[in-house]
C-alpha cells in the first residue's frame, strides 16, 4: 500500500470531531497530524536502541508540534499573526526531518524516506501558506491588540 493509500484509510479512522472542523480543510493540517500518528511506532524503536535514545523524543517533540502550531496559528485573526505561528509549525517541520534522517539508522531507510517524503510536502505547504498569509493585509493596517485610548481634547 503507499503512502497515499494509507493517509486515505487513515483519515477515514479519524474521530468526526476533527474531520468537521474547518481547519481540518487544510491538507497541512491533515498531513501533520498523519505525521504524528504515522512517526509514533518508530518512537519506539529508537527509545529501545541506545545510539538514538535521545532522537526519539526530539522526533516526537517536533513532530508532534507541526499540527499544534498549524491549529494555533490557523484560529489567529490577522495574517501576520498567523503567518509567525505557521513559520514555527514550519521550523518544526524542519526540525523533524533531521531527526528523520539521523533515525534512518534504527527505523530503516523504508521508512525514514516515506516519513522524509511526508515532512517535505508539509514544508511546501507551509511555505505556500507563510507567503500568502503575509501578502493577505499588505496595504491594511493590522489590528491593534490593545485598543488605544483617547486623548482628551481641549477646548480653545
Amino acid at each position: 500500500m503507499s503512502l497515499d493509500d494509507e493517509l486515505v484509510a487513515w483519515e477515514r479512522s479519524v474521530p468526526e470531531e476533527l474531520r468537521s472542523d474547518v481547519l481540518w480543510k487544510s491538507a497541512a493540517y491533515r498531513l501533520a497530524t498523519y505525521a504524528s500518528d504515522f512517526v509514533w511506532p518508530d518512537l519506539a524503536r529508537l527509545e529501545a536502541d541506545p545510539r538514538t535514545k535521545g532522537i526519539a523524543p526530539q522526533l516526537a517533540s517536533a513532530v508532534g508540534s507541526i499540527g499544534a502550531n498549524y491549529a494555533e496559528g490557523y484560529s489567529r485573526a490577522s495574517g501576520r499573526d498567523r503567518s509567525r505561528i505557521f513559520e514555527y509549525a514550519l521550523g518544526s517541520a524542519r526540525e523533524a526531518r533531521h531527526w528523520t534522517y539521523e533515525a534512518r539508522h534504527v527505523i530503516g531507510i523504508e521508512r525514514a524516506t516515506q516519513l522524509l517524503a511526508l515532512l517535505t510536502r508539509i514544508i511546501q505547504l507551509l511555505t505556500v501558506t507563510i507567503v500568502r498569509e503575509r501578502n493577505r493585509n499588505i496595504g491594511r493596517p493590522e489590528p491593534s491588540p490593545i485598543p488605544r485610548r483617547r486623548r482628551p481634547t481641549r477646548d480653545v
